[in-house]
């Protein structure tokens, strides 16, 4: 990079560094984009350099390919229902083994001393109870979200990593679709974006043409997307929790692509951005 070219990007960059500095970041991080090793690690380093530079980073991670790969170990198969997995017992019990155990510590590791690897049960972090309005087994709805761990970690500049394991009052553990528990995260701390790290572009008008990219959603334009059916499987439980996170007062949301090098650097501090940022009118 010549010297010309390095002055543009940290001037561009500037005045983002101060948008974000002391701000809350909660970055959920998941799918195929954990896949690729060397990928991930320069993910992880972009996240220590996001906390050096003042942003208080948290990480909620999923892991269904390292999941999958369990179950079919044992010989079991996965149904989803709605963009979520139904959970039994003997499936729960791999969940919690899989991302509060290998994921979570493979990512902790990564970070370098920098990251503190937690489960949503540590603390009563994640209280939830079985879901209600359809039968996935051991799959929870967060009722409450304690942000004291997560709290006194970020104040130590530490980058809390977070595998999205739950429980109810008597303590028996749910699975939890980690998008949702971003957004409920995202919520309880105030923070200023919520970003979502996974291996599409963003949301494409036709899911097999990446050039047909939404840019930006106005959050009120969801429901009609859902409609069309341009908003459904998968995606729809990680839109729905953008959408319940902004207007409960974090200021923007966004789907970026993972397996891009960088892309958190540069949605958070170039002009350009990357990928469907979600917003609330009058709210930017």
């Amino acid at each position: 990079m010549k010297n010309e070219e390095m002055a543009l990007l940290f001037s561009e960059a500037t005045p983002y560094i101060q948008k974000y500095h002391g701000k809350t970041l909660v970055i959920k991080y998941g799918g195929n984009a954990m896949v690729n090793d060397e990928l991930k690690l320069a993910v992880m380093n972009d996240l220590v350099t996001l906390t050096l530079l003042g942003v208080r980073v948290v990480l909620v991670h999923g892991g269904g390919p390292a999941i999958n790969e369990m179950l079919a170990r044992v010989g079991k198969t996965s149904q989803f229902v709605g963009g979520l997995r139904y959970t039994d017992k003997e499936t729960m019990g791999i969940v919690q083994q899989v991302l509060a155990g290998q994921v979570n510590k493979d990512l902790v590791a990564l970070l370098k001393g920098r990251g503190v690897g937690l489960c949503g049960m540590d603390g009563h972090m994640l209280t939830c109870a079985r879901k209600s309005d359809v039968d996935l087994g051991y799959v929870g709805e967060i009722e409450r979200v304690d942000t004291t761990l997560i709290e006194h970690l970020l104040a130590d500049s530490f980058i809390p990593v977070i595998a999205t394991v739950g429980m109810d009052g008597n303590g028996v553990p749910y699975n939890i679709n980690a998008d949702t528990a971003a957004a409920e995260i995202a919520i309880a701390l105030k923070a200023e974006k919520l970003v979502s790290m996974t291996d599409i572009v963003g949301l494409l008008q036709d899911k097999n043409d990446e050039s047909t990219l939404i840019p930006e959603v106005e959050v009120s334009e969801i429901e009609g997307y859902k409609a069309a059916g341009v908003i459904a499987g998968g995606m729809l439980p990680k839109i729905e929790g953008m959408a319940d996170a902004i207007y409960q007062g974090v200021h923007e949301a966004v789907i970026i692509d993972g397996r891009v090098p960088h892309s958190i650097l540069l949605e958070m501090f170039s002009d350009r951005g990357a990928g469907t940022m979600f917003y609330r009118r009058g709210n930017r």
